[in-house]
């Protein structure tokens, strides 16, 4: 094999073959990376890979949560601005449909279920081929009439019954996995290393493996579950609700172990894919890029949950590696420039040498991996309807809304469809023709009133705690965000920046009434600084939250919980010994953040 292997790269050279391979996760946590300073859990594969790539240290998400992050990749662009959830758009230019019309054959293997509901059936449908491996989280898969009408089936699997049609349909799914190679997952894996094979010695190709773990539920074999012994005398757990931490220490311990060992699953099936680069040395003229949609709050903040606002770090600050070809220095080296998911369409558009559209916002990354030079001032990230968040690196700045229904606020779309629904005829009883972006490309859209629950903004319903939160941290000095900053200045300028990134994203006027921002003026159309009239610094000082009435309130209950609750004893009196030997004793977190063992615990006051 080894010189077949020697022919096959110099004739790879010698006819100078592109490829790209994308593998790419829901729900990966950053602080769950070993090469991110993580050091108990078991995925010797992500530090494998972190050897071999460029990591970068400030990725970000873009919008939130599954498929606007995705649509992010097809585009190059923002969603959160101008709609929720929903299709890729007529409009929208999509990386592998692109790819396609330029001779790269774009392929797309995945079980992340929500492509094939309506707010997702576009998508998959821009590569050249696919192939979709069913049974993750409730897809509706397997159709076992009588389980699903029966009321106690299932139900000593849930403390809750939060989501108990997918539950039950989960349950039934799971008896169709009873070992690791039949879950969706190495499913997903295998017949991405199929095309591989199939392809290794074909030009112009770009191959996306995506799998929907490690989202919960956290449902894995034996095999890895045993890489986390721990005690836990509760009922069965993998599944937990977006809420606020009800559950004791040890149940929450559990839940991060059973999402560990979820990870070691992933970590196993990477090493699948490097196994192959090696064996093939497709190092030699295949592009790599790792990524992931968003993070996840085990516990952090007295929360589980991704959806509700504010993101905290846990979730917004997501891990990426890059391996280009090309460049050889970039092996093994780590980045602090400023990037997020809208990057990706661009860099792997300009990998193969295709012009990039005018609409794509985010920028080619391949420089920034050979020189840590500066690239952006600041992100946006963000959900329809919430916070509008903005980073330069150092601090973070979310700024909630002002008035008291959050409205005005309008979805931008050709194609009304919902994460698993059409729109109601209720919600398009009202709307107006809108054409005012340039990125629409002349098409008229329905301007729609997006329908926000006024129990959403109750500072009383858990899920909407926050969201009328305005709130400032210093990411480096407290990467946990704990005590929020109270500094006009430092506010200003955050809100300066914030403004300029969303004019540059032609953010519709009625989101900065919503967030009580003053209006940037347009003297031309396109999103670049030379058509944009920034309000006055006194106006922008006037916008200034964080020492009003509100702001005030948004500091007391920012942090460490909304609210607190009662096991906020997992800190560092629970740390215990660090010695790398023990896992159970390696697990207990800080409240806001950690898992890196490397620093030392604060004294006790």
């Amino acid at each position: 094999m080894g010189s077949q292997m020697s022919s096959d790269n110099a004739s790879n050279k010698e006819n100078g073959k592109k490829r790209c391979v994308v593998i790419m996760y829901d729900t990966l946590c950053r602080h769950f990376m070993p090469s991110y300073g993580n050091e108990w859990i078991k995925a010797p594969n992500f530090e494998r890979l972190a050897k071999k790539t460029t990591q970068f240290q400030n990725f970000y998400v873009g919008s939130m949560p599954c498929m606007p992050a995705r649509r992010e990749m097809h585009t190059g662009r923002y969603n959160f601005l101008h709609r929720s959830w929903g299709p890729l758009e007529p409009f929208d230019d999509s990386m592998p449909a692109i790819l396609d019309k330029n001779g790269v054959h774009s392929h797309k293997v995945t079980d992340h279920h929500h492509y094939w509901e309506d707010g997702g059936a576009t998508y998959h449908q821009r590569y050249t081929t696919f192939d979709l491996v069913r049974g993750q989280e409730g897809d509706k898969w397997v159709g076992d009439v009588e389980k699903l009408r029966d009321p106690a089936y299932g139900s000593d699997r849930w403390p809750e019954h939060q989501r108990l049609p997918f539950q039950k349909q989960d349950n039934i799914n799971r008896e169709h996995m009873d070992r690791t190679e039949l879950q969706p997952q190495y499913k997903t894996f295998s017949l991405g290393l199929d095309f591989i094979e199939r392809n290794r010695d074909a030009d112009r190709w770009y191959l996306q493996i995506e799998t929907f773990d490690p989202h919960e539920p956290f449902f894995t074999h034996k095999e890895f579950q045993d890489l986390y012994p721990h005690e836990y005398d509760g009922p069965e757990f993998d599944w937990p609700p977006y809420r606020e931490i009800r559950e004791d220490e040890q149940t929450v311990e559990h839940i991060r172990y059973m999402y560990a060992s979820l990870v070691s699953f992933c970590d196993q099936q990477l090493g699948r894919v490097l196994d192959l680069f090696d064996e093939y040395n497709l190092w030699e003229d295949t592009m790599l890029l790792v990524n992931t949609d968003h993070g996840f709050l085990m516990g952090e903040h007295d929360w589980w949950a991704k959806v509700v606002t504010p993101f905290f770090q846990e979730i917004a600050h997501i891990p990426f590696w890059a391996y280009d070809p090309r460049l050889p220095q970039s092996v093994n080296q780590s980045r602090e420039s400023l990037a997020q998911t809208i990057d990706l369409a661009p860099t792997i558009l300009d990998y193969f040498g295709i012009e990039i559209p005018a609409d794509v916002q985010g920028g080619t990354l391949s420089d920034r991996m050979t020189e840590d030079k500066p690239f952006r001032k600041a992100v946006l990230y963000g959900v329809m309807g919430g916070q509008v968040n903005v980073t330069d690196g150092r601090y973070v700045y979310m700024r909630g809304h002002v008035t008291e229904d959050n409205t005005p606020l309008y979805d931008y779309t050709l194609m009304p469809t919902h994460m698993r629904s059409l729109f109601a005829p209720r919600e398009l009883q009202q709307w107006d023709k809108f054409s005012g972006f340039s990125f629409l490309k002349g098409c008229h859209v329905m301007k729609i009133p997006t329908r926000t629950p006024k129990i959403n903004l109750s500072d009383d319903n858990p899920f909407g705690r926050g969201k009328r939160a305005t709130l400032l941290f210093d990411v480096q000095a407290d990467p946990g965000q704990t005590t929020p900053l109270d500094d006009p200045k430092i506010e200003s300028s955050m809100i300066e920046l914030m403004i300029r990134e969303m004019a540059r994203n032609e953010c519709p006027e009625e989101q900065y009434e919503r967030l009580g921002l003053p209006t940037p003026k347009r003297t031309g159309s396109g999103h670049s600084d030379e058509v944009l009239e920034m309000p006055s610094q006194q106006e922008i000082n006037n916008a200034c939250l964080l020492q009003t009435p509100a702001g005030q309130a948004s500091k007391e209950h920012a942090g460490n919980g909304f609210p607190k609750m009662p096991f906020q004893k997992i800190g560092w009196e629970a740390e215990a010994t660090v010695s790398g030997v023990s896992f159970p004793d390696n697990l207990r977190l800080r409240p806001g953040y950690a898992f890196s063992q490397k620093e030392e615990a604060p004294s006790e006051t």
